[in-house]
């Protein structure tokens, strides 16, 4: 209120001060809410305490959360409340707490979508394991990168996991399709893996090559996010790829190279493939 009342005599330095005139007083605190909203309202049932941070990193916000939240605990009343505020880092720290709990449920709904649907698929448990495993392992890896590279968990790269794991099960469902009707044609384990390879193992290469050769080229945006995505997306083509490749055919091997791990269906038929 000072220092827009001195602003409104040209920034005299007398008019720095508490007028006795009411009106002038008023007009002061009038000016100072509509230049400044968030510091306070008209009728002063709102007023900030504001922290400045020397960063926004989640370390930092999760302890001044804390320290805000165990303060407001111990020292609120019906008559006073203290409340976690706004403010960018608040805006932040609300953000990071709801996708915090938002990872684990969208990961626990996408394997579970995705094993529901495997085991229609391919009516064996076996199978599943064998195609849900390397997701898992290149979900890990992902995020393991992902603290390396120091890209954190966010709104923008929460979606980006699903879309890893949506699109990596397509590999093991090319291969273990072909490996699976061969074995139960009656075809020995060596053989069904060797006939889906040579089937749509290039076509798993390919699809996993092209992918990731379409979104390599974020990673020299000068946009941090984009590049960010880049990274993540190219990990996660590839390794996907390449986990169906090297982990199908040895997770088949424990458990589904025994004939009992393969039921048989009729007389499946062994798609089209001709040997000599």
């Amino acid at each position: 209120v000072r220092q827009i009342t001195a602003g409104s005599y040209e920034g005299n330095p007398k008019w720095v001060t508490l007028a006795r005139n009411q009106d002038v007083l008023n007009y002061g605190a009038q000016q100072a809410s509509v230049n400044n909203p968030d510091l306070f309202n008209n009728d002063c049932s709102v007023m900030p305490v504001i922290a400045y941070l020397s960063d926004h990193r989640a370390e930092t916000l999760d302890r001044v959360v804390a320290a805000a939240a165990g303060f407001a605990q111990a020292h609120s009343s019906p008559e006073r409340q203290f409340l976690l505020a706004a403010g960018s880092a608040g805006i932040e720290a609300a953000t990071n707490i709801v996708v915090k709990e938002a990872n684990r449920t969208m990961l626990f709904y996408v394997y579970a979508a995705v094993i529901v649907l495997c085991f229609i698929t391919f009516r064996n448990w076996r199978a599943v394991v064998v195609a849900v495993v390397p997701l898992a392992v290149t979900s890990i890896l992902c995020e393991a990168l992902m603290v390396v590279l120091g890209i954190g968990v966010k709104v923008g790269t929460l979606p980006v996991i699903a879309l890893g794991v949506g699109i990596g099960v397509d590999y093991a469902l090319y291969l273990l399709s072909i490996q699976l009707a061969q074995q139960r044609a009656g075809a020995s384990l060596a053989d069904a893996h060797r006939r889906s390879i040579q089937f749509t193992g290039k076509v798993v290469a390919l699809v996993g090559v092209t992918l990731a050769a379409g979104v390599v080229t974020w990673i020299w945006s000068p946009i941090k996010f984009q590049a960010d995505m880049g990274i993540l997306l190219t990990f996660m083509f590839v390794w996907n790829m390449v986990g169906a490749l090297i982990l199908i055919p040895a997770l088949s091997h424990f458990l589904l190279k025994s004939p009992k791990g393969v039921r048989r269906v009729g007389a499946m038929p062994v798609l089209g493939l001709a040997t000599r």
